[in-house]
């Protein structure tokens, strides 16, 4: 990184930081200050060693999505996301199998406890619930219901696991297109938001593989800052995709935030942390050609020989993406991993059944699941979509 860069880096996180620090203190003294919440995110680990990340933050009010929230209603609440009041210096407790773990949130807010019980957490489901609760905070605060974290801890029968990626892989987002992206991600909701055709139904098959059990686990790995993590679970939830971790990026300047790498530093950097947690386990990567899936997912079969069962990689029909995405691929030949580039879900779901993924008999479903996740949008018969 340039000289000038770190300068503007570092002078713009001391911008911040007192602008927050000044910001928090007048809103103390005039008693202004929101109820807090706990925001804690779902995350995974092991039976042996886990964590719990979150946030704590002034509760916004940030209102439920409904089908006919106005564009106002949603700008209104992208704009309470990003404009998010946070709490520094705030102790909180976690509770596991009877040990209680202290923790302190950041300046900006976070907070992560890393867990190693005495005794094995050992659960049938892929879900352990972890209670949380907000012993102190620096301004005000009413005592609140303990909160559940939700640590995924993947079962020793499972098959494989799946990373995905979010935008423009499992949520229309545009991401190739600054415009129509921004009209997206500010002006939409949940539930305004639309899906790629079939994409529920293939990440159901794949989550169901082989053994009938629905316990192989699901990973998301955005760019996307965490300021879209309530919309993003809501999302996944409504439209009944199945439920994982979301890695996202603090868009921050304070910390070493800005020091963490663009896009491909950040995935690549959350893929290699849930390889490296589950060593016995192989994955299967899902992403797009819109941005840098396809050399990310190519450096991840490097580093991990034997790791990649397959690739599955949308076309967004840009011609010189594509052509990348393509020369990663026959790259990977060498490596005995196939990344296969894609028009839609079905094919991706016909390669799956092949190599034994999944059952083929799962196919249908997908299929009708495409046709009529393109009926919600009247006279767009997109071809390219996952």
């Amino acid at each position: 990184m340039s000289n000038w860069k770190n300068f503007f880096i570092k002078s713009a996180s001391v911008i911040e930081e007192k602008w927050d620090e000044l910001s928090a203190n007048l809103s103390k003294k005039l008693g202004h200050n929101d109820p807090v919440q706990i925001v804690p995110y779902r995350t995974y680990g092991t039976a042996n060693r886990l964590y719990i990340k979150g946030r704590v933050l002034e509760d916004k009010k940030i209102t439920s999505a409904g089908d006919k929230d106005t564009i106002l209603n949603n700008l209104v609440n992208m704009y309470k996301r990003f404009e998010s009041d946070e709490v520094p210096g705030a102790e909180l407790k976690a509770i596991l199998a009877g040990e209680e773990h202290t923790v302190t949130t950041d300046e900006e807010g976070y907070f992560v406890i890393n867990l190693n019980p005495a005794t094995p957490v050992i659960n049938e489901h892929l879900w352990h619930p972890i209670p949380l609760q907000l012993v102190s905070a620096p301004i005000p605060f009413e005592p609140a219901p303990q909160v559940h974290a939700e640590v995924m801890i993947p079962p020793p029968d499972a098959e494989y696991g799946i990373i995905s990626d979010i935008d423009d892989t499992v949520i229309k987002t545009a991401a190739t297109n600054m415009l129509a992206m921004g009209r997206t991600v500010l002006l939409a909701n949940a539930r305004t938001r639309l899906p790629f055709a079939g994409v529920a139904e293939f990440y159901k098959a794949l989550q169901l593989g082989r053994n009938g059990k629905r316990n192989n686990p699901f990973f998301y790995v955005s760019s996307s800052p965490w300021n879209m993590y309530d919309l993003l679970v809501d999302f996944l939830d409504l439209n009944k995709i199945p439920a994982g971790p979301i890695m996202l990026r603090d868009i921050g300047f304070g910390g070493d935030a800005a020091f963490r790498g663009g896009h491909m530093g950040h995935k690549f950097k959350e893929i290699k942390q849930i390889l490296e947690a589950y060593p016995n386990l192989q994955f299967v990567l899902v992403g797009d050609s819109g941005q840098e899936d396809p050399r990310i997912y190519g450096e991840v079969v490097k580093q991990f020989p034997n790791r990649i069962l397959a690739i599955y990689i949308r076309d967004v029909q840009l011609p010189e993406r594509e052509q990348i995405a393509m020369d990663v691929s026959k790259s990977l030949l060498e490596d005995k991993v196939e990344m296969v580039i894609v028009d839609n879900t079905v094919e991706a779901a016909e390669h799956a059944a092949k190599i034994g993924l999944i059952y083929s008999e799962a196919i249908p479903g997908i299929e009708q699941e495409k046709k009529e996740d393109k009926g919600q949008e009247p006279g767009k018969e997109d071809a390219t979509v996952l």
